[in-house]
């Protein structure tokens, strides 16, 4: 279901945005509603990698050598090698 707002803008930025929107033969409106769904997607995007990281920061984190106290156990090594696995599982090579 799609809603109208109501948006203000400088006169600059209005007319810059309908020159724009024409040389890609769309409207203002459409315009405006594909940057706010790609920002949007960016920042699920972002939360879900930065809820992926904390949690193998805990699962990491969580590792202790026996006999060494709270001594982490990781090495950079390690942690290259999970990133790239999980990146790898993801389907995606940034």
């Amino acid at each position: 279901m799609k809603r109208n707002i109501t948006v203000q803008l400088d006169e600059e930025v209005i007319d810059r945005a309908k020159v724009l929107a024409a040389k890609r033969g769309t409207s203002v409106s459409a315009l405006l509603s594909q940057q706010v769904i790609k920002m949007a997607e960016e920042a699920a995007r972002y939360e879900a990698a930065k809820q992926r990281a904390l949690a193998m920061m805990d699962e990491i984190s969580s590792r202790r050598r026996p006999g060494e106290g709270e001594k982490l156990t990781w090495t950079r090594e390690e942690i290259n090698d999970r990133w790239a696995q999980r990146k790898e599982a993801e389907g995606t090579t940034e």
